[in-house]
């Protein structure tokens, strides 16, 4: 999910930032298909008041697929970072991982780099938020915004 003052998006940029080489996950290939918070936070409400009907499970996701890298290109771009992407192996971000679980409040664990490891897009046997009536918010309408956040 993605969002205003979001963990993911607010920490792409602050690294896109103050790094002058990006590690990436991998070749930053698994596909993510993000999606706004508030976006989500309709959907829960419309599906609360019965309008889905009698569905049992959803799957929430923006209107566009992105790799990684792609995504990572676009917040470069929208804040004038020109940062140089290095892949870094999982085996490495799983030992990275590893010793940061130890710090307070750990910037990265080894359940974000699995989660890394493989795609992240809906099913197509799940209704999604246009089954709700829900037009997905693109991500760059809210990218656009984020040279503002630290």
């Amino acid at each position: 999910m993605f969002g205003p003052d979001d963990v993911f998006l607010a920490t792409v940029a602050r690294l896109l930032r103050i790094l002058p080489v990006y590690p990436m996950f991998g070749r930053g290939e698994m596909k993510l298909q993000p999606v706004y918070v508030e976006d989500v936070a309709e959907g829960i409400a419309r599906v609360l008041s019965g309008t889905g009907g009698s569905v049992a499970c959803y799957e929430f996701a923006g209107p566009r697929v992105y790799t990684y890298k792609e995504l990572v290109q676009i917040v470069a771009v929208r804040i004038g970072a020109r940062p140089r992407f290095v892949p870094l192996p999982f085996p490495l971000w799983r030992i990275l991982a590893l010793g940061a679980e130890f710090l307070p409040d750990p910037p990265l664990t080894r359940n974000q780099v699995a989660l890394m490891q493989r795609d992240n897009v809906p099913s197509v046997d799940c209704p999604g938020l246009s089954s709700l009536d829900i037009t997905p918010t693109e991500i760059d309408t809210l990218v656009s915004g984020v040279t503002d956040w630290s």
